[in-house]
């Protein structure tokens, strides 16, 4: 099969091509023949070299699939040889053949192609558990989004939206606000040409937002902290500015009752993801099947042009998911 890989750590130019022996399910896996693959953030990161897989995991890229059940491992019996699923993996997924573990195989919506259901499993596992089980957003609630025309920016927009609550998005420019604002975004403000902390106070009548989802990091850190409620929660899920912050406040953390929290999803246990998974296939897939809240899919490039997807990813001028195509 053929597979992608890096060539050491650096810029798209260290991704390379090459052929591969087809991986063997073990227990509890399937093999899955990939037709397309999601790309993320964290892809870019392992390519840096900043972002290792984790212990046990194979070093070829890719984190969501898309495809065709065509082996079982030891004691599998579904999803069936033949199935078309979307999976979550640890790694291996920029490739023709991935395996994965039958607990973190999903079905492809009703009424979607491959395509468009490989760009669902990271991006909707990650802002489910971190939204709605680690930022406990109700309805009725304002959530605040940043990079909100992203992968996991436009899933958020249209799940915080599904379930009631009132979004407001930052963005960086009028094109992206205005796609945000076609996903249900109440409020779309460009961080580029207007000061998005001063914006917000004034849409909340200076009361704040009860949850904000940030992969900013660096300078917005105390920014958000001032812009949440009481019992507001601050989720943190990337660090695009940096983690390390000097002479900050944290007096309104305990003044306003705040909770700061974040995670990843890569390194978690398999049961703990299962967790994720199950929660999803009961509360937001039958949301897919009716054709809600799907994946956005802004371009797709064949898997030997995964160097251009890469510096797409990184020119941030796309809105939505990019996805490789590996012909199958």
């Amino acid at each position: 099969m053929r597979e992608i890989f890096f060539d050491g750590a650096g810029g798209p130019e260290v991704i390379r091509l090459r052929e591969a022996p087809v991986p063997v399910p073990g227990p509890g896996q399937v093999l899955i023949e990939v037709v397309a693959a999601g790309i993320n953030r964290p892809d870019c990161h392992q390519r840096d070299g900043n972002y290792p897989p984790p212990p046990g995991e194979s070093d070829v890229p890719g984190l969501e699939i898309a495809g065709r059940v065509v082996a079982h491992g030891e004691g599998v019996s579904a999803p069936h040889l033949g199935e078309e699923v979307c999976a979550l993996v640890g790694s291996g997924g920029y490739a023709e053949y991935a395996v994965a573990d039958t607990r973190l195989c999903l079905p492809v919506p009703r009424g979607l192609s491959l395509v468009e259901a490989a760009g669902i499993p990271e991006t909707y596992f990650t802002v489910f558990d971190n939204v709605f089980t680690r930022g406990r957003l109700k309805p009725g609630e304002t959530i605040l989004i940043h990079g909100g025309s992203s992968g996991i920016g436009s899933t958020a927009i249209q799940l915080a939206k599904l379930f009631g609550s009132h979004v407001i998005v930052t963005a960086g420019s009028p094109e992206k606000c205005a796609f945000c604002r076609t996903l249900g975004a109440d409020h779309a403000i460009d961080y580029k040409t207007h000061d998005f902390v001063a914006e917000v106070k004034a849409l909340t009548a200076k009361r704040g937002v009860n949850i904000i989802l940030d992969m900013v990091g660096g300078s917005y850190i105390a920014k958000n902290l001032s812009l949440l409620a009481l019992e507001g929660r601050l989720v943190q899920i990337a660090f695009l500015q940096g983690s390390t912050v000097e002479n900050i406040n944290l007096m309104p953390v305990m003044m306003k009752r705040l909770t700061i929290t974040g995670s990843t999803m890569r390194a978690r246990s398999v049961e703990q993801k299962a967790e994720v998974a199950r929660a999803l296939r009961d509360k937001i897939w039958p949301s897919l099947d009716r054709g809600k809240a799907l994946p956005v899919i802004h371009a797709t490039f064949p898997l030997e042009d995964a160097r251009a997807a890469h510096a797409l990813m990184e020119s941030s001028s796309h809105v939505g998911k990019i996805v490789l195509e590996t012909g199958k």
